[in-house]
């Protein structure tokens, strides 16, 4: 049985052999008063200022993406969560997630501001020196500069490390010569400053600060994309560029630092504006099947639709709950490492690293339910929703590029297993002793003992036996293939999802605990909380013997699958009943109201 939490907070990825406490995890329905006032003011900025040209973005208007994001500077909505001492309003990482969301509902406009705050502000904030940060920071906290990312060529995707861009000392050792070109560089059109990467004499892999005004810098044309047509995506060529070498970011050589620990909180802001843009079309998703009647009857009396408007919500709800658990451990963990010494920028670095196996989960799962959702969007709208004169078609288009950003979904699945065997190894976490419990227990009697009657008890048990399940089929992948399993990216991938199943489980179970403890939980939320776990269920054991099946064979696999029967069992639910109740409440609602 996992170890009960009591005071010691859990490291990152422990999850899976520690058991969470509710008391301990924030839930969104504990926003204080200020984060609610600053979230309805992004919201108020994006429905007034930003959806009402979202026509004029895409056609990519002359100076109409600056002045957004001038207001967005004036606003205080691009330094919210920059320290106070470098112009910004030094708001907490939960502040800064929420923020975000809200943005996130602004479709090409949310991606300029995410690309400037994020990637573009942040390698400054957390590696420059003091000299840079006060140089750049609150320029970029206000606006007045904008920022971009240069790390993807031609030849180097999510392999960033094969970069070829060069960087040479020059003779009199004042500044560095930059050649090279980066391609797909989000606010590329008209980014003041470019965090870049380059190859000091082509093999010390470097970060540079780069002003845009600099001799030799050059922009390619604006890129034609399915999606996000608003943003400004260019090539960047580099030719014989001087690069000061006081704007040298970091250490020569630990670039891929740079590079790797941004992506990390990357990972869970992209989780949290597709949360945004998840919720505005579910609310249009919503107000359509409650104005559209075919056959004499709104087609939201439907079951087939009420179905596609709940399962939109549990997705977003269960979702949710994690992106905001997640946000809250790193904001404890950055808060912890300031008592230790460190400044707020690397504390919240060290922070997001601690838990960069959760914002793996986060940004794959959260880029997918957009996915879903916007799909469903254009399926409840019908043939009006493949026609350009209506939002889904554009969300649609725009939903596409998340599972690619921040490292593809398949590289972020890969990881979210490759950083969990890295810490065993290095005993960071203890998978061994609990695994070999498990080989224990399977060769037991089963235990039939009365249940447990505490509220939640069958979904506790249900979280339990999943993570026994993860660790038995891990296990024994591991002691099978040993070294080779690395180069088992199916299986590896099968892993990762019982993994995120898991997790998203365990989050959405402790947010409804919590709720129901302080009287907010309804039907509603139970239902959502009862319809995910029995089709997680099935999810976690599709891929539990998908796994199995490509290693284990004979009676050992036999003696496995019963285990992984075991462990992914769920009480029967009537799914269509919850599904009808969290419809009808939508439904009531007009909008996703969860």
């Amino acid at each position: 049985m996992a170890e009960t939490l009591t005071k010691q907070a859990l490291k990152g990825g422990e999850f899976l052999i520690r058991e969470s406490s509710s008391a301990d995890t924030f839930i969104p329905e504990e926003f204080n008063e200020e984060q609610k006032m600053m979230a309805q003011m992004a919201e108020d900025f994006i429905n007034n200022d930003v959806l009402p040209v979202n026509e004029q973005l895409d056609h990519q208007e002359e100076g109409l993406m600056i002045k957004l994001m001038n207001k967005a500077g004036e606003l205080g909505l691009l330094g919210a969560t920059i320290p106070e001492e470098y112009g910004g309003f030094g708001k907490d990482f939960i502040t800064g997630t929420l923020l975000t969301e809200k943005i996130g509902a602004g479709g090409s406009f949310a991606v300029a501001c995410a690309a400037h705050t994020g990637i573009g502000t942040l390698p400054i904030l957390y590696f420059g020196n003091e000299a840079q940060r006060k140089k750049y920071i609150p320029k970029l906290a206000n606006g007045e500069m904008k920022a971009a990312y240069c790390l993807t060529e031609p030849g180097s995707g999510s392999d960033a490390l094969a970069a070829k861009t060069n960087a040479k000392l020059s003779a009199d050792g004042k500044y560095y010569l930059l050649n090279g070109q980066k391609m797909w560089i989000t606010n590329g059109g008209f980014a003041d400053v470019f965090i870049v990467f380059a190859k000091i004499d082509g093999e010390k892999f470097t970060g540079f600060i780069v002003e845009a005004n600099s001799e030799g810098l050059t922009r390619g044309e604006e890129e034609k994309k399915m999606g996000i047509k608003g943003s400004s995506t260019r090539q960047i060529f580099f030719q014989d560029v001087k690069v000061p070498v006081e704007n040298l970011l970091g250490e020569i050589g630990k670039g891929h630092l740079i590079a790797f620990n941004i992506l990390n909180i990357g990972r869970l802001k992209l989780c949290a504006a597709a949360m945004g843009a998840t919720k505005r079309m579910a609310t249009i998703s919503i107000q359509y099947a409650t104005q559209r009647e075919q056959f004499k009857h709104k087609i939201s009396d439907f079951g087939a639709i009420k179905y596609k408007l709940a399962e939109q919500a549990i997705k977003i709800f269960t979702v949710e709950s994690a992106m905001y658990r997640a946000s809250k451990q790193i904001e404890e963990k950055a808060h912890d490492l300031i008592e230790s010494g460190l400044e707020y920028p690397k504390a919240l670095m060290g922070a997001a690293e601690e838990f960069a196996i959760e914002c793996a989960i986060l940004k794959v799962y959260g880029s997918e339910m957009l996915d879903y959702v916007v799909d469903e969007a254009v399926q409840i709208h019908g043939g009006l929703g493949f026609s350009e004169e209506y939002t889904p078609a554009r969300a649609y288009r725009d939903s596409r590029i998340n599972r690619i950003f921040e490292g593809t979904n398949e590289i972020n699945r890969l990881l979210t297993v490759d950083m969990l065997l890295k810490r065993a190894l290095k005993g960071q976490l203890d998978l061994m002793t609990p695994a070999m419990n498990i080989q224990k227990e399977l060769m037991s009697i089963p235990d039939f003992s009365s249940e447990d009657e505490a509220p939640y008890a069958t979904q506790r048990k249900q979280i339990s036996n999943m993570k026994k399940g993860i660790l038995m089929v891990a296990g024994a992948a591991v002691q099978k293939l040993m070294m080779a399993l690395e180069t088992e990216q199916e299986l590896l991938m099968n892993v990762a999802n019982m993994i995120s199943e898991t997790y998203l489980c365990e989050s959405l179970l402790l947010r409804v605990m919590k709720m129901n403890e302080s009287g907010m939980a309804t039907q509603e939320h139970n239902d959502i909380l009862n319809v995910n776990f029995h089709d997680a269920a099935d999810r976690f054991h599709f891929e539990g013997r998908n796994a199995l099946a490509t290693f284990a064979e004979g009676d050992e696999l036999r003696m496995m699958l019963l285990g992984l029967k075991r462990f992914s069992k769920t009480e029967i639910v009537n799914t269509k009943d919850c599904r009808r109740r969290i419809s009808a409440k939508l439904i009531d609602a007009n909008k996703y109201c969860f």
